[in-house]
């Protein structure tokens, strides 16, 4: 609930029957879970097939064993890519003090994996003394010092000019245009447009186009789609220079990545 209501109407927090929780769930491919938000920070993965997560301030692609840490309150809307195998893990704002204040993608290891996997095994309400709240703290220790990346994440501008930009790239991945040929469109100057792009997103224009083929490429991988197609989809002159860019940007090829479940 956005805070200006909590002030208006005020609002009764629920929190949820443990501090540390966990369970598993399977989606269809394309199927969704649209706009929401959780009072409790939220970590989600999937084991099979990919994840797409959208935020009012940008997207994440995520293949096998990426996950997404999502804090509390933040709006997100889940897509699956493919058939996929997911678990979430959710927090009670107070049940861990280091609880990251912003969106982040983090490297699941199979021992974070083995304790979600066996966290969402137990009831939902486990007993004080159960196997359930002996693993709750030994996964949030795990957590707190998880690998984050960069991976997948394509942020998103708030100035309207980028904006236009972004929705087109969107559109046609394979857009080589310059940000001179740009700047004829969308009424700044390519300089101006090199800073703005550096300053709302952290990364130059032709960073961001890359990292937006690379999360296109990853969605259409994932749905079964030849390495070599897709480089020709994105533009690549040839399979080779894409998977030279994948594992450049990434550290696996296409395929290692996907089968990473």
């Amino acid at each position: 609930m956005d805070p200006i209501w909590r002030k208006q109407f005020g609002y009764e927090y629920r929190r949820q029957p443990r501090a540390v929780m966990a369970r598993g769930s399977t989606y269809k491919n394309g199927q969704r879970e649209i706009w929401h938000s959780h009072e409790q920070a939220q970590l989600v993965y999937a084991m099979e097939g990919a994840v797409r997560v959208l935020t009012p301030t940008g997207s994440w692609m995520l293949p096998p064993m990426r996950a997404i840490w999502l804090p509390p309150g933040v709006d997100h809307e889940l897509h699956a890519v493919g058939a996929v195998n997911a678990f979430s893990v959710y927090l009670e704002p107070d049940a861990a003090p280091w609880l990251w204040p912003a969106c982040r993608v983090v490297l699941v290891t199979p021992l974070m994996h083995e304790l979600t996997a066996a966290l969402a095994q137990q009831p939902l309400e486990y007993e004080p003394d159960s196997l359930g709240a002996h693993i709750a703290p030994l996964l949030l220790a795990v957590l707190r010092d998880a690998e984050c990346t960069m991976q997948g994440g394509l942020p998103l501008p708030g100035d309207r000019r980028l904006r236009a930009i972004c929705s087109e790239l969107l559109a046609a991945p394979a857009n080589d245009d310059t940000l001179d040929e740009w700047s004829e469109r969308v009424g700044a100057s390519a300089r101006t447009l090199a800073r703005l792009f550096r300053q709302e997103t952290g990364l130059t224009f032709g960073q961001w186009r890359q990292q937006l083929r690379l999360v296109e490429a990853m969605s259409r991988l994932a749905l079964g789609g030849s390495v070599a197609g897709v480089a020709d989809e994105l533009g690549y002159g040839s399979s080779s220079s894409f998977i030279a860019m994948f594992r450049r940007a990434l550290g696996e090829t296409p395929q290692r990545l996907l089968r990473q479940s």
